[in-house]
């Protein structure tokens, strides 16, 4: 399925999913697909399931001590203790042994009994046996639509990998005792013992099925190889801009969005903040697709940390609009889950530190499907992270998280980054349909102190609302992946920057443009891909360019915008200011390692000299 990209196994019409080499990660998925399975009837019946489908997860012995794994199970537990139906039925294969590493005798069972979770288990190595336990397993999952741990013990022939000697760590009786329970020789056996076939004909369809291997290997060693970075590269997040374009700009009929905004539609309402159009964003869009959810902690009455999502369940019900468990791995599980059965996913990471509790969800699950399956299986979803510094009364690191170098190296991941209300709600709208059409994994952060911010030059002036843009302008207000925009006409500077940096940069502009220095800022809106083309233009039409970046001197944006420059081969004079190399402390010490206005302002009169 990976066309020599990758050794995985999976195949769409059979529904089998790839497996990544994260040990334990796909748990998560798992967990993720069986909630979509029996919420899509409240979603229109749009799974790629049949209704009595379950999901069906497998592991070893090992895997089970995995984060991963733990989040999988804990999810299933906390789900089914609530009466959520989850059909999942978890299959170890217990060989014992993690590589090298034994595992205790007793541990799996003992760790597989959790609330919820009906514990079924079987000598894997014996057919009738596994064969009678695996149905009374699926019998459970299905009847009950609960979840089922099937505890297989099975063996290990040869080593874990071809470069594992396994004589290394296991006595030479260990190895004869495995050898001794071969599936396949003891399966022989029973079936010659019951009459069912005799040892010659057994042979003589081992030769059969050892010949058709060897055939299709020979077959598959001159099959033609991968030749190109381009060829390797191309199941990596499809764009389809004309298509994108068109179905972010698709809105519902009149009736239909008054009835969802209460007779109020919000391009009728005064101008928004970025919150509010956020809000406004997702409740427009929830009509639009049926098949869209939107889930995190806190997100359904609270609606929110900061009220992003409030009434939203109201509107579009429990089904739609719900909290999950406190935990980043199941969060991001359950979209992984719902994007890959068709359902189109709205997580909220509540904080930008928090996502780094669970990226590998995005990095090695998410990102890398449609790469391992060659786009037979793809997980577009949108996740929302409130992120980045300066909130008020709300200090500290972990609220104030500045540090995204982690999202900008993963190959076809989007992120956003809208600063203003107008850019957010058509960023969006792009994400979304761009999730929807193309499977693309989606970042939407949106930096937290701007979300009430009203004012931009003086207090008072609504520089920083914007009107809700009505559906039969949103194609012409499109605005693709990887577009910056531009402010100003000036011909001596151009401050390139994003987040909280464009509002800070327009002040410092405006001050500089009072002094006759002509200056332009570009807000880059997209951090992954970076709008490589316009920020060329910007800083060829000045030939001197400052950088503007509220996240780290070291793995910053402004690292990759200076690579660009320097790769287009840019003649002119390039600088950069940054935020420190430091965590975030509490209160006003805060300012002492963020990027401000100030600093900015100082480095464009450097520049500028």
């Amino acid at each position: 399925i990976a066309g020599g990209r990758h050794k995985v196994f999976g195949h769409p019409h059979l529904a089998v999913i790839p497996q990544t080499s994260t040990i334990a990660s796909h748990l998560p998925r798992a967990v993720g697909v069986a909630l979509a399975i029996e919420r899509a009837a409240a979603l229109g019946d749009r799974s790629a399931w049949p209704p009595d489908a379950i999901a069906v997860c497998s592991f070893g012995d090992a895997s089970i001590n995995h984060a991963s794994a733990l989040s999988g199970f804990n999810t299933a537990s906390y789900a089914t203790f609530q009466g959520q139906a989850l059909p999942i039925l978890f299959v170890c294969e217990d060989n014992g042994l993690g590589i090298s590493v034994r595992t205790p005798k007793g541990w799996v069972e003992a760790a597989a009994r959790r609330p919820g979770i009906e514990y079924f288990a079987a000598d894997g190595c014996d057919l009738a046996a596994a064969y009678d336990a695996a149905v009374r397993a699926v019998q459970h999952v299905r009847a009950n639509r609960a979840p089922a741990f099937l505890h297989l013990s099975t063996v290990r022939l040869m080593g874990h990998a071809g470069s594992d000697v396994e004589s290394a760590y296991r006595t030479q009786r260990e190895i004869r005792a495995d050898l001794e329970r071969d599936p396949l020789v003891r399966t022989a056996r029973l079936l010659v013992e019951a009459g069912l076939e005799t040892p010659e004909k057994l042979l003589k369809r081992y030769e059969t099925a050892r010949e058709h291997v060897l055939r299709l290997a020979l077959e598959t060693t001159r099959a033609p190889r991968l030749g190109t970075a381009k060829e390797i590269m191309e199941p990596i997040a499809p764009r389809r801009p004309d298509l994108i374009a068109n179905i972010s700009a698709t809105s519902a009929e009149t009736s239909v969005r008054e009835k969802a905004f209460a007779g109020t539609l919000p391009e009728h309402d005064k101008p928004l903040t970025l919150s509010q159009t956020i809000n406004r964003t997702l409740a427009d869009s929830l009509v639009v697709y049926p098949e869209m959810t939107v889930f995190g902690e806190d997100v359904a009455k609270k609606g929110g940390v900061y009220g992003v999502t409030r009434g939203l369940q109201k509107r579009f019900g429990a089904a739609r609009v719900f909290d999950t468990l406190l935990d980043e791995q199941a969060i991001l599980g359950l979209a992984l889950g719902s994007g890959v059965s068709n359902q189109l996913p709205v997580p909220e990471i509540q904080y930008l530190a928090y996502l780094h509790n669970a990226l590998d969800q995005i990095r090695g699950e998410g990102a890398t499907l449609s790469f391992f399956s060659r786009g037979a299986y793809t997980n577009g979803m949108v996740v929302r992270v409130a992120g980045y510094a300066y909130q008020k009364g709300f200090g500290g690191h972990f609220h104030n998280d500045n540090a995204i170098g982690a999202l900008r190296d993963i190959p076809g991941l989007v992120v956003a980054s809208p600063a203003r209300p107008d850019d957010a709600a058509s960023m969006l709208r792009t994400c979304l349909a761009a999730a929807r059409t193309a499977g693309s994994v989606c970042v939407f952060l949106e930096p937290i102190a701007l979300y009430h911010t009203r004012d931009l030059f003086e207090d008072g002036d609504g520089g920083w609302l914007a009107p809700y843009t009505p559906p039969g302008r949103w194609r012409e207000t499109h605005v693709p992946v990887g577009r910056a925009r531009s402010y100003g006409e000036g011909r001596d500077l151009t401050i390139v920057t994003f987040g909280n940096g464009l509002r800070m940069s327009l002040r410092a502009a405006v001050r500089l443009t009072q002094e006759g220095y002509g200056c332009r800022v570009l807000d880059l809106r997209w951090l992954a891909p970076l709008p490589v083309g316009d920020l060329l233009r910007a800083a060829e039409l000045t030939g001197k360019v400052l950088i503007a970046d509220e996240t780290r001197h070291s793995g910053g944006v402004s690292e990759g915008v200076m690579a660009e420059l320097l790769d287009a081969g840019f003649a002119g004079e390039v600088a950069r200011v940054t935020s420190a190399d430091s965590f975030i402390p509490l209160g006003g010490a805060a300012d002492h390692v963020l990027l401000s206005e100030e600093e900015i302002e100082q480095a464009a009169r450097k520049l500028l000299g």
